[in-house]
């Protein structure tokens, strides 16, 4: 007879530990479906970039650099 309580009690307590993870899930849901327009977190299916790109365009000529005031230039 103590074994028939004992495993209906843990029957009992798994069953409602279902239905607390089911309604838990079911809020989760509820947020995510207000906010859907929110930005996700940083790492999480997201890709990194293979290599950088940079801002001008790969036929576009490279600027000289600029030079100080007190570099004087030949002679």
């Amino acid at each position: 007879m103590e074994i028939a309580i004992t495993v209906s009690v843990i029957i009992a307590m798994i069953i409602i530990g279902v239905l607390m993870i089911h309604l838990l899930n079911g809020q989760h849901d509820e947020r995510i479906a207000a906010f859907h327009y929110g930005d996700t977190r940083p790492g999480i299916g997201r890709r990194s970039r293979k290599s950088r790109r940079t801002a001008r365009p790969a036929g576009a000529p490279v600027a000289a650099p600029h030079r100080k005031h007190s570099d004087k230039g030949p002679g």
